[in-house]
């Protein structure tokens, strides 16, 4: 038994992100001084470095109405606490009170009997004017809120560093993937950044930016055009060169087995430190997708589940009770479902693939058995009895119901697939319709395409490129550019997996490169062909391309190429190593924020859902809306290519099994297949025997056939004898007596 002492507290589990810790440790903040120059000056010297700022051209009304505002808000910081008017000013409480910071002001000129909606409005306007001329250098959390601080950076842009402002709005001006909302997000956190940090455009760093980042997400959630504001500043050299993206900023990594074993909560820590030691043992021969998968079972599914049902637990040694009972929770579920009659009632659901979270389990006690054997101080005090007998894993039934359990799925898909084609089809050309007849009207007009009649809309704050329109059939509210690209990438999807079977992942690794020529050596025709990528069995193949597919491919490079006429580099993240790839003109890419990227393995799925509901298909199962994986495309391709006379072994080259069992096994068995194929068998017998054998019995010879069942009975029963045989019995069959 393990002491009490060792049942430490769960660690925090850890987020799927880097934590706004791990950024800054990998980008360290630009330290914020506590004296500067300005910040020590008196308050002439205020007044005459703003006058000396202030344009000469400036309204005199204009001129003294700021003048004014300044005077009362030195006045105000006059009175606070501290050496500087920075001091004075968080002395203040006003940066701390956030937006009701002007209650500090009102309240002052109250008590002076000077307050006024007119001169409280005056005062507060100038404090704009003391950041521009860094007076004062406000936190980040007061100046990423609302109120005057929406005059901050055309204030900071006129008195601070007008040239650095204005190359960062030229770019994003350039570039056709920063919008203007995300254009004047860059410019507005430019000037936050320079506003509580100080210096000019060029001396940000990486961590200031994901330092505004990460409070705007604290304060009221994550904006997509942050990465447009990171892609300026990278772009134009403010941070230097090799800076990754935001994105591969954010990511995380290949994580170290200890941060692995803490993301799920094990109060026992000798337990814990024991499932890291076996995972790093295990870890030179194991990818890191397989190491996050056994990290998953034997922490998770295995000893949290324990810990959860029986607090307490330290001990490998589990009866045979506890061990039945967790092996029945991982074998199933309970879910709510609604019968026919409407009620609600909870059933346990068989979960697919529990077995093998217990074959890694059972090899997790062989493993400590045999090590055992090999250094016993370090692994003996840990062998224990294995819960999980090799009858646990005997997959023959499991492998079966799989088998009709798949079939049944493409025998379900194959004949319904040319809906979802030409449905596919028709939503794109529609939505292209839409696209353009929306483009053409003005903002309040309305206008008609593929049937359907909408109004466009202008939402002021929206990107400019955007084509909103309200359905005026439905009162929905639509992107028309979102349609139009959802619709494409849901019709490039589903002709590229049925015409080449592919998996989802080779799919997305399609590169312009992936396009290659062959010519035939007998008659030099040139024949294109698609290189597949080594993923799963680690071996690339070649497929032939055909004029459909070829279409297909041709419109999505046309789709993605840039201003230049090439292919834009995408650097991809490998979804099971959790590593960046090098960059590649992917085909399948598309333009997210600021930036292309390849279009993600969830994206696909949600893709395919969408160009679903438009079909109206249904599960004949249960009535719910037919869904497709990736992986049906691949199951209907083998079965359609082999029952139309392609042969198993070629299909298994095309499809890249290393085995033609695993080919053979996606192939859906039809029950009209097996009953031509049986008559055909039929026929070619008859053919071969002989044509009296098969001439129409005469009346006394069906007599006859059918008398020999009647003088079957004997003393003890019936008779078994072939027709025309003498009875072999040493009993006298009773008709025979008669």
């Amino acid at each position: 038994m393990i002491a009490a002492e060792h049942l430490a507290a769960a660690p925090v589990v850890s987020r799927p992100h880097l934590s706004a810790e791990q950024q800054t440790a990998k980008f360290p903040l630009r330290p914020v001084s506590a004296h500067w120059p300005a910040a020590g000056m008196d308050r002439d010297e205020v007044l005459r470095m703003w006058i000396e700022a202030t344009p000469r051209q400036e309204d005199p009304r204009s001129h003294d109405f700021r003048r004014r505002g300044l005077m009362l808000m030195l006045d105000w910081l006059q009175e606070q606490a501290g050496r500087t008017w920075h001091q004075r000013w968080h002395a203040s409480g006003a940066d701390a009170a956030g937006e009701r910071w002007a209650d500090g002001p009102a309240s002052w000129l109250e008590r002076r009997g000077k307050f006024s909606r007119t001169r409280l409005e005056t005062m507060t306007s100038s404090l704009v004017v003391m950041i521009g001329a860094d007076v004062i250098r406000p936190s980040l959390g007061w100046l990423l809120t609302g109120g005057k601080k929406r005059k901050l950076a055309r204030n900071m842009i006129r008195s601070r560093d007008a040239g650095g402002f204005a190359r960062l709005d030229d770019f994003c001006r350039a570039d056709p993937g920063i919008s203007d909302l995300a254009r004047r997000a860059a410019l507005f956190r430019t000037a936050v950044i320079i506003a509580a940090k100080g210096g000019t455009v060029a001396d940000i760093v990486v961590g200031d930016l994901l330092e505004v980042l990460a409070v705007e997400a604290e304060m009221r959630g994550s904006r997509r055009s942050g990465s447009a504001t990171f892609r300026a500043l990278r772009e134009t050299g403010v941070f230097g060169a090799g800076v990754p993206t935001l994105r591969k900023i954010r990511s995380i990594g290949q994580r170290p087995v200890e941060e692995l074993v803490d993301s799920y909560p094990i109060a026992c820590r000798p337990i814990r430190d024991l499932l890291v030691e076996h995972l790093k043992e295990r870890q030179p021969a194991l990818d890191y997708g397989t190491l996050r998968g056994q990290t998953y079972q034997l922490a998770k599914c295995f000893w949290q589940d324990l810990e959860l049902h029986h607090p307490g637990i330290d001990s490998l040694h589990l009866s045979a009770d506890v061990a039945a009972a967790w092996k029945q929770r991982l074998r199933t579920r309970r879910t709510t479902t609604t019968t026919g009659s409407g009620d609600r009632i909870e059933v346990a659901v068989e979960l697919l693939g529990y077995q093998d979270t217990l074959a890694c389990i059972r090899a997790f006690y062989l493993d400590l058995a045999q090590w055992a054997l090999e250094d016993p101080a370090r692994w003996g005090q840990w062998v224990a009895p294995c819960p999980v007998s090799q009858q646990d894993l005997n997959r023959r039934k499991t492998t079966r119901r799989r088998k009709a359990r798949m079939d049944a799925r493409t025998r379900e898909r194959l004949p319904v697939l040319p809906i979802l084609v030409r449905s596919a089809d028709q939503q794109r050309r529609d939505s292209q319709a839409l696209l353009a007849a929306g483009q053409q009207a003005s903002p309040g007009q309305q206008f008609s395409a593929a049937g359907q009649t909408l109004i466009r809309i202008r939402r002021p704050h929206a990107n400019p490129d955007n084509v909103w329109a309200e359905d005026l059939a439905t009162g929905q509210r639509r992107l028309l550019n979102r349609e139009e690209d959802n619709a494409f990438w849901a019709w490039a999807i589903i002709e590229v997996l049925r015409h080449t079977g592919v998996r989802a992942e080779e799919m997305l690794e399609l590169s312009h490169h992936s396009l290659v020529q062959y010519r035939l050596p007998t008659t030099g025709e040139i024949v294109p062909l698609l290189q597949i990528a080594p993923s799963k069995t680690d071996a690339e193949r070649l497929l032939v391309v055909s004029p459909e597919l070829a279409d297909v491919l041709s419109a999505i490079i046309c789709r993605i190429r840039d201003a230049s006429g090439a292919v834009p580099l995408v650097r991809a993240r490998d979804y099971h190593e959790h590593v960046w790839l090098p960059p590649a003109p992917l085909l399948f890419q598309r333009r997210v924020a600021a930036e292309p990227q390849r279009i993600a393995r969830e994206r696909v799925s949600a893709l395919l859902d969408d160009a679903l509901s438009h079909t109206g298909l249904v599960d004949q199962a249960d009535g719910t809306a037919l869904h497709y994986t990736p992986h049906d495309f691949r199951r209907i391709f083998i079965t359609d290519a082999i029952l139309n006379g392609l042969p198993p072994h070629i299909a298994q080259v095309i499809a890249g099994h290393q085995d033609i069992s695993v080919t053979i096994g996606y192939k859906a068995v039809y029950p009209e297949e097996t009953v031509r194929a049986h008559l055909a068998f039929l026929a070619r017998r008859r053919a071969l025997r002989l044509s009296e054998e098969y001439r129409t019995p005469t009346d006394s010879e069906w007599q006859e056939f059918l008398g020999h069942f009647e003088r079957r009975k004997v003393a003890t029963g019936l008779c078994g004898r072939a027709f025309s045989t003498p009875c072999i019995h040493e009993h006298v069959p009773l008709t025979e007596l008669v």
